[in-house]
């Protein structure tokens, strides 16, 4: 054999086809770390910037492609960022739920990235720096929107408004909500990564190493000036102020973490939870609270048909001296429903309650439970009921107080949170078991998106859950007490009761429609301009 002897032609090929390689894979791989990326800025790690730049990443690897390929690379990073963020959903069930459920959230994300992709090849040069952040904005918003409530209601979890509840831009909440603090954020990623690639393309690191040359300029020009409005826009937006209501006064709240064996496949006998409850509501001083709050599955035994938990529910109230609001199972006609129940002091029944209005799929219902069965029936099998969806206001008039109720996932819909204030809540009461999911990231996520509904109502929110994590949030968004999980305790808090509606809860519903209509029939308009112009030419 000869050594020290190259082929060029067979050099050349290699190169070439590593280069292909390179070419195909970039996109992928971008994609993939964009998903992971923008998860960091999610809690536990909450560095939100984080997500901002999973955006831009995301972004950047659909950006030019057409539409099915535009999505395929998008549920790429789709599936990565949900993998990452749903981790939770597989501690108890296994790999199973939680890879359907990131898959199905990656079909959204990937369909959602293909219209993105193909609006970046119809908008014009001179709308890079306007146009395509505020139309790649408007669709990832859309596909926000769509995702939370298709199918089954949808899975709202991982909206990029909630990776900020505690980012500079946060009081923007109160003005614009959730969709419209997407709408924000994504357009300002966009903006970036349309800046940096300007910048970090041939053309534009010539444009910084000649810039004495005059064809150079306008696009350096061009590039700076963007750069320097986008900056503006966004520091401007740092000073916009939470919305501030009324105070319609101050009640003091104690609101119980009994730390039961609360999850689903915890070890327990009957009645461990309302036992737990009731050891951790007795460090509360008779009389010195205006209301006591429960978390969802504060009792395990329904009240309305045990008289047992009636007597003992019936025996805090009345020591403590004030109304208690507890979480229970009940049961009406032969149906199942997921309860907020009120209970005052020297009555023996319920004054008010409110069933849980979106029961979660396939954990606390199962949708065609018949063609699912089929396909994975010893995990459908697990939920061997079905929670009836309510029909309730969630609005609890106790002991004079207007209170809304929120169970569990309510937090997540837009239309059932933005409902308690309309209808004269005064504080929300955020009750959830966490029991299910341990020490992963899913209390601090749910904890984190009850931020973002006490900024959007201007509203004090006390979330309390069975395990954590717990804690009360004040209208303008800042932690006035807090539990640790995994410990029983009380949080006993002086909180504010606010009427009136800020801008986002005036605008409920119409400024996500907004945003989806404008953005497709923009993106139609530039469809038609593209298919006219092309008419024109082969004329």
């Amino acid at each position: 054999m000869t050594v020290g002897l190259v082929d060029p032609v067979r050099d050349r090929a290699a190169v070439t086809l590593a280069g292909r390689w390179r070419a195909r894979l970039w996109r992928p791989v971008t994609a993939l770390a964009g998903g992971l990326v923008m998860d960091l800025g999610f809690p536990g790690l909450g560095w939100w910037p984080l997500t901002l730049v999973g955006v831009a990443m995301v972004l950047a690897a659909v950006d030019g492609l057409r539409f099915w390929r535009a999505a395929g690379v998008g549920a790429i990073a789709g599936l990565a960022f949900y993998l990452a963020i749903a981790s939770w959903s597989g501690l108890y069930l296994g790999p199973v739920p939680w890879i359907a459920l990131s898959a199905s959230q990656a079909i959204a994300v990937g369909l959602g990235c293909g219209l993105i992709g193909f609006a970046s090849r119809l908008i014009p040069a001179r709308g890079a720096y306007l146009l395509y952040p505020l139309l790649t904005a408007g669709l990832w918003a859309a596909r926000e929107e769509v995702a939370a409530r298709w199918p089954y209601n949808g899975f709202s979890w991982g909206r990029v408004a909630f990776s900020h509840s505690e980012g500079v831009l946060a009081p923007l909440l109160s003005w614009v909500g959730a969709s419209g603090l997407t709408f924000v954020l994504v357009a300002i990623a966009a903006a970036g990564y349309r800046i940096v690639r300007a910048v970090a393309d041939d053309q534009g690191a010539r444009a910084w190493q000649e810039s004495a040359k005059a064809d150079r300029r306008p696009a350096l020009r061009s590039t700076l000036t963007a750069a320097a409005a986008w900056a503006t826009v966004a520091a401007a937006l740092t000073l916009v102020p939470v919305w501030q209501l009324p105070s319609a006064g101050t009640i003091t709240v104690g609101a119980v973490q009994g730390n039961g064996p609360a999850g689903y496949f915890t070890a327990r006998e009957r009645g461990d939870l309302l036992a737990a409850s009731e050891r951790a509501t007795a460090t509360i001083t008779p009389g010195s609270v205006d209301v006591v709050v429960w978390p969802e599955d504060g009792s395990d035994l329904d009240p309305t048909r045990s008289a047992e938990a009636l007597d003992r529910i019936m025996r805090v109230a009345d020591t403590v001296d004030a109304p208690l609001i507890l979480g229970a199972i009940t049961k009406r006609d032969d149906l199942y429903y997921n309860t907020s129940l009120a209970f005052e002091p020297g009555l023996s029944t319920p004054t008010d309650f409110y069933d849980k209005k979106r029961p979660v799929p396939f954990g606390e219902y199962v949708p065609d439970r018949a063609f699912w069965s089929m396909l994975a029936p010893d995990l459908i099998g697990l939920v061997a009921r079905d929670y009836v969806p309510g029909t309730r206001e969630g609005v609890l008039e106790v002991g004079g107080l207007r209170l809304g109720s929120s169970i569990c996932f309510d937090i997540t819909s837009d239309d059932v949170i933005s409902d308690l204030p309309a209808r004269g809540a005064q504080l929300i009461l955020a009750q959830s078991n966490n029991g299910d999911f341990g020490t992963t990231d899913e209390s601090v996520q749910q904890l984190a998106i009850a931020r973002v509904r006490a900024l959007e109502t201007g509203r004090d929110v006390v979330n309390i859950s069975t395990v954590g994590t717990s804690a009360i949030i004040d209208g303008s968004g800042r932690t006035t007490a807090a539990l640790p999980t995994f410990e029983a305790g009380v949080m006993v808090q002086e909180v504010t009761l606010r009427d009136g509606l800020t801008p986002a809860t005036r605008m409920r519903g119409v400024l996500p429609l907004a945003i989806v209509i404008v953005s497709l029939l923009t993106l139609a308009g530039l469809a038609l301009r593209g298919l006219t112009s092309t008419a024109v030419e082969a004329a």
